[in-house]
């Protein structure tokens, strides 16, 4: 068991290293198409399947909230959370639509998408990113793997490099947490 603990805790260790020796300017022009959208009184709409639909969810409330200081509420919302329009959007449409459907009911043009996915080829997640480009969005995705087809569609990739899901899940929310200590330090 210690030799699992020890050998999970070690390939973390590797993937923050590249994170923070690959990603730190990916990282940062994410955190400034946040803020400059925010500073614009527009607000941040985020969304993912499974883990990533936590990390949207976990990332809108550190907005809403507050995250380490205390400051005004910050518009934000996960597309995860509404079960009825999930399930009603998936009934009379289908699984690919249910977040391109509320990205066309409340985007509006300098919103910010951001987008969530560990392989970058979620079909939901990138037809609402294409959503938010034609709806006048910056986007931002945090991505795993490759980057996958996500990549092209965003303003601002930050591509985890790593092929565990694991890893990846980890590293996007420590992302959110520092892109959320950024938006902290401009309010």
């Amino acid at each position: 068991m210690l030799e699992i603990i020890e050998k999970e805790m070690r390939e973390h260790q590797k993937t923050f290293e590249r994170v923070f020796e690959e990603l730190r300017f990916h990282i940062y022009t994410a955190s400034m198409i946040c803020v400059e959208a925010l500073k614009n009184q527009k607000k941040i709409i985020l969304f993912g399947n499974g883990g990533s639909a936590a990390d949207a969810q976990h990332i809108a409330a550190e907005l809403v909230g507050r995250f380490k200081k205390e400051r005004r509420a910050l518009p934000a919302i996960a597309l995860t959370t509404d079960t009825s329009a999930l399930t009603a959007i998936g009934n009379d449409y289908g699984f690919e639509d249910i977040f391109s459907r509320q990205i066309e009911a409340l985007a509006e043009q300098g919103d910010v998408a951001v987008g969530i996915s560990t392989s970058g080829n979620s079909a939901n997640v990138i037809k609402a990113l294409e959503v938010a480009k034609e709806s006048g969005c910056k986007s931002v995705g945090l991505i795993g793997r490759d980057g996958g087809k996500m990549a092209g569609v965003c303003d601002a990739s930050v591509i985890v490099p790593s092929n565990d899901t694991a890893r990846i899940q980890e590293m996007h929310i420590m992302i959110g947490h520092i892109i959320c200590a950024a938006i902290d330090e401009a309010f």
